[in-house]
């Protein structure tokens, strides 16, 4: 039986091979685990995905929610399939089990999520959203707020939003017009217009709770003024009973070209001026408490992005092994039978670049999801430290890297159906239109761009770029041992070279205030820092395919070359075309910057 979802080899290769989930079980925290915790995990998460959320995802597509008397109405197979999830403890699989959980590494909670997200990228951002919101609450929530709202979240009986995107202001944070007025028994009201927030209606649950962001009348301009709400669909009484409904109204859902089957709704706060909500952490704090959700939804929407473009590619490999169209280029005879066009080069070539950018992104995302239990669980506070630098200067990449990448995966992937890639009747063309929604979902890549070069680079005296130059470099030495592999690790040791002279240059003009010019091509920037990442985890691979073929287990022989073949493509034909951007950015060309409105 093919594989739809995901490769069960190359996960194992990643957990078991590359990333050492085993080792994780060396922490006091996931001491009661090992690889078949692990395993029945990942086997639980694949049959949930495969049999609840993978049947409906083209029903998602095609019956979008409904807006019905005031609220958003979702196909029936929605809700089973939620609590499926919930039921078999993924919405808090990475809690301690006395709150419930199954107290799982992040490494492995987040290898059983990408099940679902290639099943059913819509259905899934439910619970991906909630988990969000309930970690926000538990992060920087008061013991009454955590009583109130946290536990129902954690047992999947309420759901939760972000509500950051206004009307006029989009990704301007610091231009929303949310007030939030204070009342006398400690509460606030609300009163504003959010649209877009995923999620913000729906019936899968007994109540909602938005995370809101809005200004109080005292607020500084700008971000330092933005403060953080809880705003529940349902108010909730002393006991944690469902009250009244509050003042917060479904004014409509967008339509968007993919993630149909996600409610996508602009909500009004106030129309009666009784909306109630509760105020998170101190006065005018709120964006730096919201940037700790914003940040695993960044990371969830990169993993989204990989796992769409996953389910291209595994499905366009399929189809090209069994599609028997044309002969071979130097065939003679017109009469003989046509070959499965996996035959034909230029296929292969697409084939190889799809597994190039989905298997190198997977590997990335995976890999920040062990950092973050790294963040957490590491013996010292040093070690803790170095974790979260490294993460917070890799977020940006694992969130626009894969939107811009796996999208072209998934572009392959259609051409590769031909004629039958561009209908609704195979999957890949929705693959395509829910991946193309991945550039703008947590920030565009002009954003992500800004972040990583305008301060993720030079936070903590570069701590994060110093720690992944290092790593870089400590892999480029391990690989020097395999002869085999120097034909793939001497293109990325001279993209690093030049790469982090170009990076000092451009942080030079930062620091002496020509910003800019300095950020003018940022998007050019990440794109080539995002390659040399990607290389990176690829030339790990490579070492680790390397070993496995030493090992002389003759039933992986072909899979430990394939990731070597993709490996060498992604090095040797990626990898150098950076050169040329890297030449634009050191020139600090300024075709863009100095384009005219009215020349246009």
């Amino acid at each position: 039986m093919s594989e739809t979802l995901l490769s069960s080899r190359n996960l194992a290769f990643e957990l078991y091979e590359v990333l050492d989930a085993e080792a994780l079980t060396q922490r006091e925290r996931f001491a009661d685990h090992n690889r078949e915790t692990f395993d029945a995990a990942l086997g639980t998460a694949r049959g949930i995905a495969e049999e609840l959320f993978a049947p409906h995802n083209r029903k998602n597509d095609e019956n979008e929610p409904q807006y019905v008397d005031g609220g958003a109405v979702l196909i029936p197979e929605v809700k089973p399939a939620v609590d499926a999830f919930n039921e078999a403890g993924f919405q808090n699989a990475s809690r301690s089990f006395e709150q419930g959980g199954m107290q799982l590494p992040h490494l492995l909670s987040r290898a059983c999520f990408a099940h679902f997200q290639s099943a059913n990228i819509a259905t899934s951002s439910y619970p991906m959203l909630s988990m969000g919101s309930s970690h926000l609450i538990e992060t920087f929530g008061c013991e009454e707020q955590k009583r109130l709202f946290l536990q129902p979240m954690i047992e999947g009986r309420w759901f939760g939003t972000m509500a950051l995107t206004e009307p006029h202001a989009g990704s301007s944070l610091a231009d929303i017009r949310t007030r939030a007025e204070p009342a006398a028994d400690g509460s606030f009201r609300i009163k504003g217009n959010k649209i877009f927030i995923s999620g913000g209606d729906h019936p899968l649950s007994e109540n909602i709770v938005h995370m809101v962001l809005a200004k109080l009348p005292d607020a500084p301009p700008g971000v330092k003024g933005i403060s953080l709400f809880i705003v529940p669909k349902f108010l909730v009484n002393e006991d944690g009973s469902l009250g009244a409904r509050n003042d917060v109204t479904l004014a409509g859902l967008f339509h968007k070209m993919g993630w149909r089957g996600t409610t996508s709704t602009a909500l009004n706060f106030g129309d009666k001026g009784e909306c109630v909500g509760y105020l998170v952490g101190k006065p005018h704090q709120g964006l730096a408490y919201m940037f700790q959700m914003m940040n695993e939804a960044r990371i969830g929407v990169g993993m989204g992005a990989i796992m769409l473009g996953y389910a291209g590619y595994l499905y366009s490999l399929e189809y090209a092994r069994e599609r028997p169209q044309g002969r071979p280029v130097d065939a003679k005879d017109p009469t003989s039978a046509p070959v499965s066009i996996i035959e034909h080069t230029d296929v292969r070539r697409m084939l190889l670049t799809q597994k190039a950018y989905v298997e190198g992104a997977f590997d990335l995302g995976l890999y920040a999801a062990r950092l973050v239990d790294d963040c957490e669980t590491l013996a010292t506070e040093e070690e803790r430290k170095q974790a979260h630098e490294l993460l917070d200067l890799l977020t940006p990449i694992v969130k626009s890297w894969p939107s811009e990448f796996c999208l072209k995966a998934n572009e392959l992937a259609i051409q590769i159906l031909g004629g039958h890639g561009y209908t609704r009747e195979y999957p890949v063309e929705q693959y395509y239109r829910d991946n193309r929604l991945n550039p703008i979902h947590e920030g565009t890549h002009g954003i992500q761009s800004l972040d990583l070069l305008g301060r993720k680079l030079a936070q903590n005296n570069g701590a994060g770029l110093k720690q992944l130059t290092r790593l870089i470099s400590q892999c480029c030495e391990r690989a020097s041992a395999h002869p085999s592999l120097d034909k793939l690790r001497e293109p990325l040791e001279q993209l690093m070279a030049r790469l982090s002279a170009t990076t000092l240059s451009l942080l030079g003009d930062l620091m002496q205030g020509r910003v800019a010019q300095g950020l003018a091509n940022s998007a050019l920037y990440l794109k080539v820092f995002g390659h040399a990442v990607i290389g990176w985890r690829w030339l790990e691979q490579a070492i680790r395919a390397e070993e496995g073929l030493a090992a002389g287990n003759a039933a992986d022989t072909d899979f430990y070359r394939g990731k070597l073949q993709a490996a060498r493509y992604f090095l040797t034909w990626e990898v150098p075309s950076c050169h040329h951007d890297l030449t634009l950015l050191e020139a600090r060309d300024d075709t863009c910057s100095t384009m005219q409105d009215a020349w246009f």
